[in-house]
C-alpha cells in the first residue's frame, strides 16, 4: 500500500507560480553559443572555437597535465613546462634536494632505474650547492641535509647494482658508510656488488663488516651463504686444475724419458719445412693404456701421404707395435683411386730421415723398428710415411725428390 506524504503548510509560497518566463536578451545568450542549453566558453578557451579537432589535441599535449611524453627539442619554448621546472629549484637546498630524492624514489618502485639514478644525482648536487641569502643554518638542518645525502648514496647505489654498474656502485655504498657506518643496505649492495664482481675476497670482507654490525639481517645472512658456496666451488675447481696440470706435466715428463729410452728422435717443425704442421686436436704422442705407467705401450698420429695424387689420411693412434699393413688393410683400397693403383700387395712406403735422405718401410716391420735408433725424426708429434703405388712409380718419385733436394 503506497504511502501518502502531505505538503507543508508554506508549499505554495515556496513554488512561486507568478515567476516570469526568461527574457529575449537571455535566449539570444543561449543561442549565440550554438545550443538552447549551452553556457559560453570561458575567455580562456574561447579562442579555440575557431580551431580543429587536431589542433586542439596538440595543444593539450603541450600543456603538462595532459602531456604523455617530453619532447626535448619542443620544451624550451613550452612556458607552462619552464614554470614546473622552476619550482623544481624553489625554497632551501635541502627541500630540492627531497624533491629530487622524491621523484628518483616514484622512478625507483617502476624499475626505470636510470631515471632515478639521474634523480638522486640531482638531489646530491642541490646538497653540493651554496646556501641561499637566508637559509637556516643550524644543526638541526645540518642533520637532515646529512640524511638526505646518504639516502640519495644508497638509492643510487641501487640503481647502479640494477644496471649492473657494479663499481660505481661500490662507490656510493662506501659514500653512504662514510656518513653511515651503520647503513645495513650500504653493506649489502656493496657485498652483491663485488659478487657480481667474482671478486670473492672482498664480497665477503664487505659482508663480514655488515653482519658484525646487523648479525641477523636475512640478506646479508643469506649473501654470506652464497659467497661461501662461490668460494669453496672455486677452491676446487682451482685444486682440479691444479691436479690436471701436474698430472699433464707428469705424463709429458714420462712420454720424454720413454721417447729417450727408444732412442726416437724429435724435433719442433720449422719455417723452412716444406708441410706445415696440421692440427692434431687432441692426437698426440701418449702412452697407452696407462698414461703414467712408463711400461705402457707408445702410440703416435701417423700421416700417410698420396703424393702422387695429391692426397692424404689421417691415423690417430697407430702403436709402436703396429705394422703398416694392419693400417693399410683397413686404408685400401682408397675410395679416389679410381684405377684400383694402390692394393696391399703393391704399396711401396717411405720415411724421410733428418739428412733428406729416405728409409724403405717394409709393411710388416713395427713403427718401432724404423723409428729406434735411425735417422728418421717425430717431426711436431707427428709420423709422415709416403705411400707410392708400386716399385716402378717410386723409383720416378724418388728421382724427382732428389733432383728437387739437389741430391
Amino acid at each position: 500500500m503506497s504511502r501518502i506524504e502531505e505538503l507543508p503548510d508554506d508549499f505554495e509560497e515556496s513554488l512561486n507560480l507568478n515567476q516570469t518566463a526568461p527574457n529575449a536578451s537571455q535566449s539570444n545568450h543561449f543561442a549565440q553559443n550554438g545550443s538552447g542549453s549551452a553556457p559560453a566558453l570561458p575567455p580562456q578557451l574561447a579562442s579555440m572555437k575557431s580551431q580543429t579537432v587536431d589542433e586542439v589535441a596538440n595543444y593539450l599535449k603541450r600543456t603538462p597535465l595532459f602531456m604523455t611524453s617530453l619532447d626535448v627539442s619542443s620544451a624550451d619554448d613550452n612556458p607552462e613546462l619552464e614554470a614546473i621546472r622552476a619550482l623544481q629549484y624553489e625554497g632551501t637546498r635541502g627541500e630540492v634536494a627531497l624533491n629530487f630524492k622524491e621523484q628518483g624514489n616514484e622512478l625507483t618502485t617502476v624499475k626505470r632505474w636510470s631515471e632515478a639514478k639521474d634523480y638522486y644525482t640531482k638531489g646530491l648536487a642541490a646538497l653540493r650547492a651554496p646556501r641561499k641569502d637566508g637559509e637556516p643554518s643550524n644543526r638541526a638542518e645540518d642533520e637532515k641535509e646529512c640524511r638526505l645525502q646518504e639516502a640519495c648514496f644508497i638509492n643510487r647505489a641501487l640503481c647502479h647494482l640494477e644496471l649492473k654498474n657494479y663499481r660505481s656502485c661500490t662507490q656510493d655504498c662506501a659514500s653512504t658508510l662514510t656518513l653511515n657506518p651503520l647503513n645495513a643496505k650500504a653493506h649489502y649492495r656493496s657485498s652483491l656488488a663485488l659478487f657480481s664482481l667474482s671478486n670473492l675476497s672482498l664480497a665477503l670482507d664487505a659482508c663480514v663488516h655488515g653482519l658484525a654490525y646487523h648479525p641477523t639481517n636475512p640478506s646479508l645472512l643469506a649473501l654470506h651463504t652464497r659467497i661461501l658456496a662461490a668460494q669453496k666451488a672455486l677452491t676446487a675447481k682451482q685444486q682440479a686444475l691444479q691436479a690436471s696440470r701436474a698430472r699433464a706435466q707428469k705424463e709429458s715428463l714420462l712420454i720424454h724419458a720413454s721417447l729417450l729410452a727408444r732412442k726416437i728422435h724429435t724435433r719442433r717443425a720449422t719455417p723452412k719445412d716444406s708441410n706445415s704442421a696440421p692440427d692434431l686436436q687432441d692426437a698426440t704422442i701418449k702412452l697407452v693404456p696407462d698414461p703414467l705407467d712408463p711400461g705402457s705401450t707408445l702410440v703416435f698420429p701417423v700421416v700417410v701421404l698420396y703424393p702422387l695424387h695429391l692426397q692424404s689420411d689421417f691415423i690417430k693412434a697407430f702403436g709402436e707395435d703396429d705394422s703398416l699393413a694392419k693400417h693399410l688393410d683397413y686404408l685400401l683400397p682408397l675410395p679416389w683411386d679410381e684405377t684400383k693403383e694402390y692394393t696391399l700387395a703393391n704399396a711401396e712406403a717411405y720415411l724421410e730421415t733428418w739428412d733428406g735422405g729416405l728409409i724403405k718401410w717394409g709393411k710388416k716391420v713395427p713403427l718401432l723398428k724404423v723409428l729406434s735408433g735411425t735417422k728418421v725424426e717425430v717431426v711436431d708429434g707427428m709420423v709422415r710415411v709416403n705411400v707410392l703405388p708400386g716399385s716402378t712409380q717410386a723409383k720416378g718419385w724418388i728421382e724427382r725428390l732428389r733432383k728437387e733436394k739437389g741430391k
